[in-house]
């Protein structure tokens, strides 16, 4: 079917691709102040637009809308037509809470004092 289509027609249909890819989903990558939107996701990584991409590495943080999943490192993996491929050296789930140093028995007490005579 490219065969026949001029190369202007094919780069519209490409373009809408990418715009329905962007508003269906809701994962961002935030890297400082920059967000670029997920088009996307696998286990082990993610693909972002190329032409906005091209560049991220490192240390990122991964969105669902507001809510942070985790933070990763990340490495450039492949392009793929318009698209940059991304894969997890390190992938961290976000939490709300500080992690403990031990894990903690539900019928544990909260705190042990000493008895002084």
């Amino acid at each position: 079917m490219s065969d026949f289509l001029p190369k202007e027609v094919l780069e519209g249909l490409e373009q809408a691709r990418k715009a329905k890819l962007k508003r269906r989903s809701r994962l961002r990558v935030r890297v400082g102040d920059a967000t670029y939107p997920i088009l996307r996701s696998w286990e082990t990584g993610f693909a972002l637009d190329r032409e906005s991409s091209t560049h991220l590495r490192g240390l990122v943080d991964v969105y669902d809308g507001s809510k942070h999943l985790y933070q990763a490192l990340i490495v450039a993996a492949q392009e793929d037509g318009h698209e940059m491929s991304f894969d997890f050296k390190r992938a961290t789930l976000a939490t709300d809470k500080p992690p403990l140093d031990y894990d903690r028995a539900d019928d544990a007490p909260v705190a042990l004092l000493p008895i002084f005579h």
